[in-house]
């Protein structure tokens, strides 16, 4: 039988778990204006499965090992901040580094020096940083047998990975408008990413 609410919770609670890691997208389209569309979806896809497995990973502790993980829950902001400012710091300063001494071509809206590439090793750490904080939701879900909590995470990871699309093409579209600066932008959001989650964890 349909459950319509069920749908409609558990797309929202996608929507509101995934605005962190469209904030991210958006700075990685920002700091690679010319990243492929194959590109593109694999970072989408790696922000929606750390946003599914976060909250099942979160789901289990819950039935498995309460206490623990309430102790573990006291960290996760701190984790956040550090991933995200240590990797949005490196990005600021380096697109600093990069505007004082670039040299672009007349003919060229942006070259090589004027972004930053995403390694995958970058992107697995956003993955974790923009997601650690979603185990939380394994409370919320907590009621929910097996199956339940499977299609939920499945509508959070379809949810994540639309709007992490959408945030990775806007990106691109305004990264080649700041060309030069887009790195700087970037690592600036990716920071006040950090920021974001750290501050408002104690509210």
């Amino acid at each position: 039988m349909f459950d319509f609410m069920f749908f409609f919770t558990n797309l929202m609670l996608g929507v509101g778990l995934a605005m962190d890691a469209f904030s991210v997208s958006l700075a990685n389209g920002l700091s690679e204006p010319d990243m492929g569309k194959r590109k593109i979806f694999a970072v989408a896809a790696t922000f929606a499965l750390f946003q599914a497995a976060m909250p099942f990973i979160g789901w289990v502790c819950v039935h498995t090992m309460l206490e623990n993980f309430a102790v573990i829950e006291i960290f996760i902001p701190w984790v956040a901040l550090a991933l995200l400012g240590f990797i949005g710091g490196k990005m600021l300063f380096e697109g600093i580094a990069d505007m004082r001494d670039r040299r672009c071509s007349a003919d060229s809206p942006y070259c090589e020096m004027c972004y930053k590439r995403l390694t995958v090793a970058s992107l697995l750490v956003q993955g974790v940083a923009t997601s650690i904080d979603a185990l939380s939701v394994g409370f919320t879900i907590a009621e929910y047998g097996i199956t339940e909590a499977l299609i939920a995470v499945l509508l959070i990871a379809a949810v994540t990975f639309a709007i992490c699309t959408a945030g990775v093409f806007l990106g691109k579209r305004f990264g080649t408008v700041f060309a030069g600066k887009s790195a700087v932008l970037g690592g600036a959001i990716l920071i006040f990413i950090g920021l974001e989650i750290f501050i408002t964890s104690f509210f």
